[in-house]
């Protein structure tokens, strides 16, 4: 049996997305593997510094969570998701090469059609439209083949880049959810931003290659 198999429960997976030229590099979108794991563990690790301050706690040391022993049930995990039709798990690439994760999550199609969507990124490839240009993918991709009609996200009020990030891919605040999360040890205040698809003029892609942020690839 083919566990990665597309169905109509389930739109657009396992099919990848892409590709974007920003300063960085081309940027794609594929899924996860379990060969991901030595990549996944190194980076994590060395950037924990930067992405721990803006995660969720799951109770786990950050060693020990993302430990490359740890990888195979995470990755078992999101796959399993994916087979049940709830979240599309992507690795973001730049050249080829693993530069971070986004992820689709909470999927629901019927009347409502919506999901969230929030992505990671090494430091390596901060600053260089990586961010952009694989949030724009997703979106396209939610609207495109997953047939979404809404896409939603939560970031902390402090965390001005990645309100940047969104701001330009066309989300919009709604709401300040207060105590939403526990991220670095304190239940902290989110803001909701999202975006629905008779908000775009074609494509968030095509809206970023005609002001300049980024060329097809």
């Amino acid at each position: 049996m083919n566990l990665w198999r597309n169905s109509s429960s389930h739109p657009g997976w396992p099919v990848p997305a892409g590709a974007l030229r920003v300063a960085a590099g081309v940027v794609t979108l594929r899924p996860v593997r379990l060969r991901d794991g030595a990549q996944w563990s190194r980076t994590r690790l060395a950037d924990r510094a930067q992405l721990e301050p803006w995660e969720p706690s799951n109770g786990v040391d950050w060693e020990a969570r993302h430990a490359v022993t740890s990888w195979p049930s995470v990755c078992s995990g999101l796959r399993s998701e994916a087979r049940k039709g709830r979240m599309l798990p992507y690795v973001i690439e730049v050249d080829g090469q693993f530069t971070g994760q986004l992820t689709i999550g909470n999927v629901t199609h019927g009347a409502l059609r919506s999901a969230w969507i929030g992505y990671w990124v090494t430091t390596s490839a901060t600053g260089g439209g990586v961010a952009t240009a694989a949030l724009a993918l997703g979106v396209d991709h939610c609207f495109g083949a997953v047939r979404l009609h809404r896409v939603e996200a939560t970031v902390r009020p402090e965390n001005t880049a990645s309100r940047r990030v969104l701001a330009k891919v066309g989300f919009r605040e709604e709401g300040l959810l207060k105590r939403y999360l526990e991220v670095d040890g304190a239940w902290r205040d989110h803001l909701l931003v999202a975006i629905t698809i008779e908000e775009l003029n074609g494509s968030v892609s095509s809206a970023l290659v005609r002001q300049g942020q980024a060329t097809w690839s």
